[in-house]
């Protein structure tokens, strides 16, 4: 019977799973290594192969904060941007550095080059950023998504020493320039970062003498050939919250507004359900004040969890966002919640007696007892994840609610039930539903939801067509295609390219044929008029292949 191994690296414990049939048949929780992932990796994976027969293993899929911790901690490299903006936006408005260079040149909202690009110019920018030893640079031009001609003429100068180069036509099949931006840079920046671990992973898992596919979980939920990833880095930020929200998705079967908390170590992720499917950021999601173009589910991190530090100064009570370690009753420096649940008794894990010191020490802060002061530490814990949780649910109700299949016009989302997975899930899970007034729900296996979430998660991919007949030309950005159709090309035929071209995009990512569920996101079509003359139309179709549990899998049938 076919194996599947799901492998989540998060910021405290690295959990992992292997699935045989609709069964977990092992799981395993280790501290991560922040200093050396890799050796938690090969931790889990061991622990879990260990006398398995490694033949029925067909898919290995992870989940991993490194993305999103070098963005966050601001640990990247150095980036420098040229950018092609052309008339209508002051560069000031576009400059993210002193390594932003604007270069000369110019396309259209048609992709028509009105502006050429200065050669010259672009061999000055070239020995600038060589001069300041810069080896990641992105390349983006403001409407390169319906004609990259520049972007990739730029990149053929640039390209001449040893760089690498991310091109904003790449990134997304959306128009919208200053995100682009932001996502070009962000890819550039952890690019060899990201194509470091990957190597390493590889190495590491083919040393194991594994030959199975090895995949990596985006942020819209979907996975990609980890291999392939090393393209577009920056798809995989978020990859943590996602796999949360994927977990959720396989272990409950409901059909209705719903709240999902992961309740980690160092951090909560809160995401919300609309009639029973997650909701999606579908124009970008936003990273350390960087609004991007990549699609990813909606969701928020809040640093509190079971390993936070808890202070009492001035008569007040904080809580995070800093893990300085583990519990105290595990050995850890400071008070933590998970000392308050082990004193409360909702958890038997721990030493007590470790956990009864720490606690004492604000419970003479506050000169209560030191069971009054754990359950003042749980309550206020939970109110603190609530609070984040009604001001989401008040910006959703805001806006328009996107979920990963529709838009839902008019939408007010509602809470009904509060699905809670993570570590210390079960002991808070009642005082939480309290709180928000919906009942709790806790699955068997949601210590390990993550992983889970990441193991059955499908391929997913999406493409955007671009159509203008009075040009005859046809453009999807994302993977770099100009080529010329004829006068009378209609929406259907834009379809149908869209759809052969999307199965070709979500294969190469390493998608199985009963895996594409393909469906249009986006349908237009504009007449283009001249002197009271219809000369042409400006087709638009956008494709994806939808977010979801991999073939054989559906919601709430995993034992």
């Amino acid at each position: 019977m076919m194996m599947i191994l799901g492998i989540d690296v998060g910021g405290t414990h690295t959990d992992a799973v292997l699935i045989e049939g609709l069964k977990i048949k092992k799981k395993a929780k280790v501290l991560t290594n922040n200093k050396n992932l890799l050796d938690s990796l090969l931790t889990v994976i061991n622990e879990l192969l260990k006398g398995e027969n490694t033949a029925t293993l067909k898919r290995v899929v992870l989940s991993t904060t490194i993305s999103t911790n070098a963005i966050v901690q601001n640990k990247t490299d150095r980036v420098s941007l040229v950018l092609i903006s052309g008339p209508g936006i002051s560069p000031s408005l576009l400059k993210t550095d002193e390594n932003t260079h604007f270069a000369s040149g110019y396309v259209n909202h048609r992709g028509i080059e009105i502006t050429k690009i200065d050669p010259e110019e672009i061999r000055w920018i070239d020995k600038k950023i060589e001069a300041e030893n810069i080896r990641h640079i992105g390349v983006v031009g403001k409407f390169s998504t319906r004609n990259p001609d520049q972007e990739i003429r730029i990149r053929d100068i640039l390209g001449k020493r040893p760089r690498h180069i991310s091109l904003g036509h790449r990134m997304s099949g959306h128009l919208n320039f200053p995100r682009r931006i932001s996502t070009t840079f962000l890819n550039a920046s952890i690019w060899e970062l990201y194509n470091n671990f990957v190597k390493q992973v590889l190495d590491s898992i083919r040393h194991r003498g594994l030959s199975v596919p090895i995949y990596i979980l985006k942020a819209d939920g979907g996975t990609i050939d980890i291999s392939k990833s090393v393209e577009i880095p920056v798809q995989t930020i978020l990859s943590g919250p996602a796999a949360s929200v994927m977990g959720i998705l396989s272990l409950f079967d409901r059909k209705e507004d719903a709240i999902a908390l992961d309740i980690g170590g160092t951090t909560t992720d809160i995401a919300m359900f609309a009639d029973g499917v997650p909701l999606l950021e579908a124009f970008g999601i936003t990273i350390n004040g960087h609004k991007t173009l990549i699609r990813g589910l909606r969701t928020l991190s809040i640093g509190i969890g079971g390993d936070s530090r808890i202070k009492f100064e001035n008569n007040m009570m904080t809580i995070g966002p800093e893990r300085e370690g583990p519990a105290a009753a595990f050995g850890g420096p400071f008070p933590t919640p998970t000392d308050a649940m082990i004193i409360l008794g909702l958890t038997a894990i721990g030493d007590r007696e470790k956990a009864a010191l720490a606690i004492k020490e604000i419970a003479l802060k506050m000169n209560v007892s030191i069971m009054e002061a754990a359950e003042t530490i749980i309550d206020h814990t939970c109110r603190k994840i609530a609070s984040h949780v009604t001001g989401m649910i008040k910006e959703i109700n805001n806006k328009p609610v996107y979920t990963i299949h529709d838009i839902l016009e008019g939408k007010k989302l509602c809470p009904k039930s509060l699905y809670i997975v993570g570590g210390p899930a079960q002991a808070i899970a009642a005082n939480l539903g309290n709180i928000l007034g919906c009942p709790a729900y806790i699955s068997e296996h949601a210590e390990v939801a993550n992983a889970i979430g990441a193991a059955l998660a499908r391929t997913t991919a999406e493409i955007t067509v671009l159509a203008d007949t009075e040009r005859r030309t046809l453009t999807i950005g994302e993977e770099g295609i100009q080529i010329t159709i004829p006068s009378e090309f209609s929406r259907e035929d834009a379809m149908q390219v869209g759809t052969e071209k999307l199965k070709e995009l979500a294969v190469r990512m390493g998608a199985k044929e009963e895996d594409l569920e393909i469906e249009v996101i986006e349908n237009q079509e504009f007449n283009m008029v001249r002197e009271f003359q219809t000369t042409g139309k400006n087709i638009r179709v956008k494709l994806q292949v939808k977010p979801g549990l991999i073939a054989g899998y559906t919601r709430g049938t995993l034992v």
